[in-house]
């Protein structure tokens, strides 16, 4: 599971999205959602983007933005995302940022069929034994005897650790990408001045 993502966000997102295949991109069910930002231009001039759109269900781009206030509590990319662009544009756009790229991975992961690949073990478990107490299910009595394997603290570290190396591994490949970026230019540059 997602974090920072419970029964209400899944329940409210699915509820107003409805079938994923109506979307052929995640852009459109950003856009759908409201959380697009606005592109102003006029003529041939620069095109200048704003504040989101707002367009689609208020309630929505709340639950989203919640579940975004509570990913970015947990290590993992989401968080190394929110901190890269509150690093440049502050708390409140790094937020709304993180709700946008959370909808754009709802749409891949429903899209694909696939679980998050980062997703802590120990949440995971109590999020669906939550889910599975609120459908019905018996509670459990005692505590048996002792189960194999790690405890409870071990496995919240190695969750800690396993979130945190994919922070890592996102920090790597937005610091590669960048850099990738950064050298395109000098070399169109360069091929640009050494033709004039």
């Amino acid at each position: 599971m997602v974090p920072g993502v419970a029964m209400v966000t899944a329940a409210t997102f699915l509820a107003q999205v409805g079938e994923i295949d109506r979307f052929a991109s995640s852009r459109q069910l950003v856009g759908y959602l409201g959380l697009d930002p606005r592109v102003r231009q006029s003529g041939n001039g620069a095109a200048f983007t704003g504040r989101i759109s707002k367009e689609g269900a208020a309630l929505v781009r709340h639950v989203m933005v919640e579940a975004a206030h509570a990913a970015i509590r947990s290590p993992g990319p989401l968080r190394a995302f929110y901190e890269r662009v509150r690093s440049r544009r502050g708390h409140a756009i790094a937020i709304v940022a993180s709700a946008r790229k959370m909808v754009s991975l709802f749409w891949y992961l429903l899209r694909r069929g696939e679980d998050y690949r980062h997703s802590i073990a120990l949440v995971t478990q109590k999020k669906l034994r939550k889910v599975e107490l609120m459908a019905g299910a018996p509670r459990r009595r005692g505590g048996g005897g002792r189960c194999e394997g790690p405890n409870r603290d071990e496995r919240r570290a190695i969750d800690r650790d396993r979130a945190q190396a994919a922070a890592e591994e996102y920090r790597r490949f937005v610091a590669e990408r960048q850099g990738r970026t950064g050298m395109e230019e000098r070399n169109l540059a360069n091929q640009t001045s050494s033709r004039t």
